[in-house]
């Protein structure tokens, strides 16, 4: 009881968030909802040159894979980070000390998914090859595979326009990753020109990828069956169903 009596708020918050888990679990065996994803925090930055924010970002993943074991979920999902100005080899050999730094501070059910970055400035993981030079030197079975964004790539220079520009982005996929290790795709049209390294979210359709592009990308047999999120922009209370209407008819076509 004296453990808690100087700060009973943070009691109750800790009995709130182990009330609220067990909620979610529950809720997850009920409607058979799985696998479950949790993006990490926009802030965390494990390819910065700043050591503070280097060990914040550390605990934050941290924090984040301890969250997913508790409500049961299945996976991570992390942006790399960015490093602007500085050699891109040396950014993702800091990613990789950071990881493995994360590997040895515990082990979790969930793994941990490296998501593809846009291209812009400071970015070192746009290109399928640069994120495979991190994934495969970090121990332990920390890393589970990579999540592949549709407007990330198309605004890193994968033209998914054109089945030409899928199968290299397949092709890429089966030779340094995997085609296996793809865990997700976060499919969203594109605000920003092909290569513009531009990460703008447009709705489905409505960008410069469009229809034709996403179906195809959607049933290309590498794709076709990856748990599928949907980041597109919401200004109306519908948008989130519109989008999502559209892409289950383009996934059944």
């Amino acid at each position: 009881m004296q453990m808690f009596s100087h700060n009973p708020r943070g009691w109750h918050t800790k009995e709130k968030n182990l009330h609220e888990s067990r909620e979610f679990r529950k809720l997850k065996k009920m409607y058979d909802i799985f696998p479950v994803f949790i993006h990490t925090s926009y802030l965390i930055n494990l390819a910065s040159a700043r050591k503070d924010l280097i060990e914040k970002s550390i605990d934050m993943v941290v924090y984040e894979m301890n969250t997913a074991d508790e409500i049961d979920a299945e996976y991570v999902v992390l942006h790399t980070g960015s490093a602007s100005g500085e050699s891109p080899v040396i950014a993702r050999e800091r990613i990789v000390n950071c990881l493995a730094e994360i590997s040895k501070r515990g082990k979790w059910r969930a793994g941990l998914l490296l998501e593809n970055a846009a291209g812009e400035r400071g970015d070192i993981t746009s290109r399928i090859s640069e994120l495979s030079e991190i994934m495969w030197k970090i121990p332990g079975e920390l890393i589970a595979g990579i999540c592949i964004d549709t407007c990330h790539a198309f605004s890193a220079g994968y033209d998914l326009k054109t089945q030409e520009g899928i199968n290299l982005l397949s092709a890429e996929t089966g030779k340094y990753i995997g085609k296996n290790m793809v865990r997700l795709l976060h499919v969203n049209d594109s605000r920003g020109e092909l290569g513009s390294g531009i990460d703008r979210h447009e709705h489905i359709g409505k960008g410069k990828i469009g229809i034709k592009g996403i179906k195809s990308f959607i049933s290309h047999p590498v794709f076709a069956d990856i748990p599928i999120i949907l980041e597109t922009p919401k200004k109306e209370e519908d948008d989130d169903l519109k989008n999502l209407n559209i892409v289950r008819k383009l996934a059944l076509q």
